[in-house]
């Protein structure tokens, strides 16, 4: 569960827990909102900071917890300072509430008078950035499509049914990490595309449609076995990651727990150590995408006859259509008026023909498919010239506006803190 706040102390009156929770609780500004396993949940917007103990006594139950927050905080930012400047700083709890845009809850106890947990902080980058005199950006690697499967009793899932690893990449927020997850929701059609059979196949025309489907490049597969000694007893997790087609290897290890209970800490544990892997193989370069999954093969144009007659008497059309191409373009939309303004900046950009959208994610990427008379490195320096950042793949263009924006000429929307589906 996902609950956000409007106030520091929002919620707090809802409900007090009096016995031990773990895992997925996260309090931010906004709404509310119920995550689902396959989910995407990242905030690019945001510094995280994990694994910040707390042990507070209060009054009651809610000032325990209250006290508990405003003490992650502090140690949050004492932590995120010495990360990112070298040394560690203190600010007000009045500064801290304006920086802080979301607690995560990773394991609480709540009793009348004192709490105790394990939490994570969400500071906004660009704020923090500015105070901290350090780049408030983050440059991403290609779209990766995830594909998270399960192994267990000898079958393998993926998103055929809720399974407590695609549960696991729900909770995963990359909001630090360079690699650009796709993370399908885990939907009827997902099932049927993504499934364990087809980590096996290696036939790259099947893989372009797949991965061309969601909007990436490349494709990652995260494995994990799961072995238990037997049931609520001690399990042994397998976990493998690998790239591409191939299913390049890039790191294979594994956990224990001495009990079923700490299964979801265990799979926490793993996916952070797979990423870990997938950012130095990025920064290695050996995180490249196969030529024959990037290769797209020409269109067929039909060839008409002409008649005699049209032939002796051609009238000239002006913008040609044998020059006007396809191209998919990816654009971040944190809001809506992110979406409109690129869209309309889109079809204001001279020589192109029409831009439509065909995926709409507000507060992720969204897909848009555009005409243009011209190659696709002409759209992207026409694009550059009215001050989009623009990243080329095959066929795509990936824009965004400098500072995170994903607008046209509108200022850059202030973060909300709001994880985002891809």
């Amino acid at each position: 569960m996902i609950r956000r706040r409007s106030s520091f102390v929002y919620g707090f009156a809802a409900a007090v827990l009096i016995a031990g929770a773990a895992g997925g609780v996260m309090a931010q500004r906004g709404g509310t909102k119920t995550g689902k396993a396959g989910t995407a949940s990242t905030d690019p917007a945001s510094f995280e900071v994990s694994g910040v103990m707390v042990d507070v006594r209060g009054a009651n139950a809610e000032a325990a917890r209250q006290g508990g927050w405003r003490v992650a905080q502090r140690k949050g930012w004492e932590m995120l300072s010495k990360r990112l400047g070298g040394k560690a700083s203190s600010l007000s709890d009045s500064a801290l509430d304006a920086l802080v845009t979301g607690i995560v809850v990773e394991h609480e106890q709540i009793g009348p008078n004192r709490y105790i947990a394990r939490l994570g902080v969400l500071f906004d980058r660009g704020k923090a950035g500015a105070i901290l005199g350090v780049a408030s950006t983050v440059s991403r690697s290609a779209p990766m499509l995830l594909i998270p499967v399960e192994w267990s009793g000898g079958t393998g899932r993926v998103f055929e049914r809720q399974t407590a690893w695609a549960s696991a990449w729900t909770r995963f927020r990359s909001s630090n990490s360079t690699i650009d997850y796709v993370r399908p929701r885990g939907g009827s059609a997902d099932s049927l595309l993504i499934n364990a059979g087809q980590i096996g196949r290696r036939g790259r025309g099947w893989w372009r449609a797949i991965v061309d489907q969601y909007g990436a490049i490349d494709v990652l597969v995260a494995e994990v076995q799961l072995r238990p000694d037997y049931p609520g007893g001690p399990v042994t997790a397998i976990f493998t990651a690998s790239h591409g087609p191939d299913k390049i290897r890039v790191t294979q290890f594994a956990l224990r727990v001495d009990n079923a209970a700490g299964l979801d800490s265990m799979l926490d544990q793993g996916i952070q150590r797979i990423d870990q892997a997938y950012q130095a193989a990025l920064a290695s370069g050996a995180l490249k995408t196969d030529h024959l999954l990037a290769y797209r093969p020409p269109e067929e144009k039909p060839v008409e006859e002409e008649t005699p007659e049209e032939a002796a008497t051609p009238t000239p059309t002006p913008g040609a259509t044998d020059t006007t191409a396809s191209f998919t373009v990816q654009v971040e939309t944190p809001t809506a008026t992110a979406f409109n303004a690129a869209e309309s900046g889109l079809r204001g950009v001279p020589g192109v023909r029409s831009a439509s959208s065909t995926s709409v994610a507000l507060g992720g990427v969204s897909v848009m498919s555009v005409r243009y008379d011209g190659p696709i490195g002409s759209l992207r320096a026409a694009l550059e010239g009215r001050g989009w950042q623009v990243q080329e793949g095959p066929g795509v263009l990936r824009i965004r506006r400098p500072g995170g924006g994903g607008g046209g000429n509108a200022p850059s929307p202030a973060p909300s803190g709001s994880p985002k589906s891809e």
